[in-house]
């Protein structure tokens, strides 16, 4: 299948707990002391709405849902208009919450301020279930990321997990925590845990690549297609049932690890929509994310500067 066959597949994200990014560039960032910052800027976040805005740039189409504080969605409802994803957020009464982002290119670190988020009500969460129901009817994969916010069930990845399923749709789980756990047991098509997350959820620490691939292999077991474990610099590992590919990423001057995994899952999606095989996979999600660290918002550059960023992938 090519890209532009691809582009006729349709995509949700659900983000449960969006958030609006607030980035500030301090260089040599010092905690308990007066920093003087280089810049600012406010971006919509969340991690399912940093999925569908780098998605809709590679051409594909995305629509966005989840819950919005009706207090101040201006700034959402404006990237899904400027970009072309569709909205089918259900709002809340207040004020989305706000993380702040410090980063500081100098020592290439970036610190996180997370807030925690409105509580849906139970009427909230009856029409967010309603709203994905009836947008499986016309869209092919679902995209599930992030933390919850306040009040949520840890299981409501694996109830939606469920319900997608029995629509015969294909869903893929960014999460963590309990909710993560839960999730796998629901068997979605693709996982991506971090490292740390695989780690808490055999509850030992794997120290070698056969453990790590040891390890997604017994998710596998759980009806997943696809376990993708990402590692930071170390690069990603994508395990199915009969291969195993490591994609390591060159190094380059990163700006904001923001958004990285999210790219990461944007370009797994994209990838499996487009049927690559699992190395050129791997380069194509790899390239994403390389694109997410080297600017800060969720944005990809056009197709010619992703291929050079494949190419630099290292996959074996």
């Amino acid at each position: 299948m090519t890209r532009q066959q691809a582009a006729g597949a349709k995509i949700v994200t659900v983000t449960l707990n969006p958030a609006i990014d607030q980035t500030v560039r301090v260089d040599d960032f010092a905690a308990n002391q007066v920093n003087r910052a280089q810049a600012m800027q406010f971006d919509a976040g969340g991690k399912g709405v940093n999925v569908a805005s780098f998605l809709v740039d590679y051409g594909l189409g995305v629509t966005a849902t989840g819950f919005l504080g009706d207090a101040n969605a201006q700034i959402f409802e404006v990237l899904f208009a400027v970009k072309g994803i569709g909205d089918r957020f259900v709002h809340l009464p207040g004020y989305t919450r706000t993380n702040v982002k410090i980063v500081d290119e100098t020592q290439q670190q970036t610190t996180d301020i997370n807030m925690r988020g409105l509580a849906p009500t139970k009427l909230a969460l009856q029409e967010l279930q309603e709203t994905i129901a009836d947008l499986a009817q016309t869209h092919d994969w679902f995209v599930l990321s992030g933390n919850l916010p306040p009040g949520v069930p840890e299981t409501i990845y694996a109830d939606l997990i469920a319900q997608i399923k029995a629509q015969g749709r294909q869903v893929a789980l960014d999460a963590s925590q309990a909710a993560l756990q839960a999730g796998l047991l629901a068997g979605p098509t693709l996982a991506k845990p971090n490292i740390h997350e695989l780690e808490q959820i055999l509850g030992d620490t794997l120290t070698t690549e056969t453990a790590v691939i040891a390890a997604a292999r017994q998710l596998l077991d759980m009806g997943i297609e696809l376990v993708v474990v990402s590692r930071g610099e170390q690069g990603a590992l994508l395990v199915t049932e009969t291969e195993v590919v490591t994609a390591v990423p060159p190094q380059i001057p990163v700006k904001s690890t923001v958004g990285a995994g999210d790219a990461m899952v944007a370009g797994l999606i994209a990838g499996r929509i487009a049927q690559l095989p699992l190395p050129d996979l791997a380069r194509l999600a790899t390239a994403f994310s390389l694109e997410a660290v080297s600017r800060v918002g969720a944005h990809l550059p056009d197709l010619q500067a992703l291929r050079e960023r494949m190419s630099q992938v290292l996959v074996r």
